[in-house]
């Protein structure tokens, strides 16, 4: 039924309620509910861009945010953006986010976090391709997006793409070669520390690392978890460090050279693994040598993989990366430059590594 004041009309909303219109079947505006409310245009302004506070009354402020509900008000994120010479858009460029098992988290946490401050997030797959990481840097720049994530799937130092420094930029779960960005990444070494406790603390001495590459996260992990180790007077002897690479191969060719043939006495009682694809091929071993895990061997991975290391037989005891935390660190340090205006310093930012306590670490054995 039409209004004849010009108020517009009312309809079914589907829901058992009603919704006003502007009258003309169009979209609400601004004016629309400054009427409906009763209020000034300039009222809804300062609720809509945030300068109600110190302005309006908390009762003034409920009824134009009621007014606009029931128009089905929302502020034109284009107009905005040209208020604030911000388009509330970020963009996220990535060498290999369709073959990570990790990009879901971080892309997550990014997401959420942008959205929760009304920025969307425009994502770009490079295929670890550095001319498709400069074309889709400019690419993003041209469209005046408010900065940029550059995240890397596995941690490593990257060479920064080009135009990168000319809009607030953060990398995540990578260090850029030139030190000249911040950085948001593992607490690589920590974890590691976390893992030698974990298995000092369950009475094991005799420890061995599987798996491996020449990389930033290899080396800081052995080297946290030396640093445990000597600071009770352990090492793990030489022949015990099994560099086999990352995958469940690479773990099981390890466990056999560790464990195959050896006496129970002249063993390790705990793996340390470089990561939770290795740990699957160390548990595999495990089972075809008849070693009970975790009666006669405890096994520890990282990265707490989805969909697998909760599900391995037994399930996994794991340091995980941080990854969706790292994707709202990131988010959080570009959406803070971006507020503020100013550049964040070039520094790096370690994101704790949490241990997730499963079912592969027990008590070592008593021989």
């Amino acid at each position: 039924m039409i209004d004849r004041s010009g108020r517009g009309q009312r309809t079914a909303d589907g829901m058992g309620g009603t919704q006003e219109t502007n009258g003309t079947g169009g979209r609400a505006t601004s004016r629309d509910v400054a009427r409906l409310a009763g209020v000034s245009h300039t009222a809804v302004s300062f609720v809509f861009n945030g300068r109600a506070e110190g302005n309006l009354s908390p009762a003034t402020q409920e009824r134009i945010r009621e007014a606009a509900a029931r128009l089905g008000y929302r502020p034109d994120p284009v107009a905005r953006g040209l208020r604030r010479r911000r388009t509330a858009v970020i963009g996220l460029v990535t060498d290999e986010i369709a073959s990570s098992p990790f990009a879901g988290r971080l892309l997550r946490g990014a997401m959420e976090t942008a959205w929760e401050s009304e920025h969307l997030v425009l994502t770009v797959d490079s295929g670890g391709d550095p001319a498709k990481e400069d074309a889709a840097v400019a690419e993003l720049l041209d469209r005046r997006v408010d900065g940029i994530i550059y995240a890397a799937m596995s941690l490593r130092r990257v060479r920064v793409p080009e135009g990168l420094h000319r809009v607030h930029s953060v990398l995540a779960n990578c260090l850029p070669e030139d030190d000249s960005l911040p950085a948001v990444v593992p607490a690589e070494r920590a974890g590691g520390r976390t893992a030698a406790r974990l298995l000092l603390d369950q009475g094991h001495r005799r420890l061995a690392v599987v798996g491996g590459l020449d990389d930033i996260a290899s080396v800081e992990r052995l080297r946290g978890f030396r640093d445990t180790l000597r600071a009770e007077g352990i090492t793990v002897p030489k022949e015990w460090i099994v560099r086999t690479g990352g995958e469940i191969s690479g773990g099981h060719e390890g466990a056999l050279r560790l464990l195959d043939g050896v006496p129970p006495g002249r063993r390790p009682t705990a793996v340390f693994a470089y990561n939770d694809r290795v740990a699957a091929g160390v548990l595999h071993a495990a089972t075809r040598l008849g070693i009970d895990v975790p009666a006669d061997l405890s096994v520890i991975g990282y990265d707490d993989q989805e969909h697998m290391a909760a599900h391995l037989t037994p399930a996994l005891t794991t340091v995980a990366l941080p990854h969706r935390a790292m994707g709202e660190a990131a988010a959080r340090l570009l959406l803070d430059a971006i507020g503020t205006g100013r550049t964040p310093a070039a520094t790096v930012r370690r994101l704790a590594c949490p241990l997730i306590s499963r079912a592969s670490v027990g008590p070592a054995p008593i021989r």
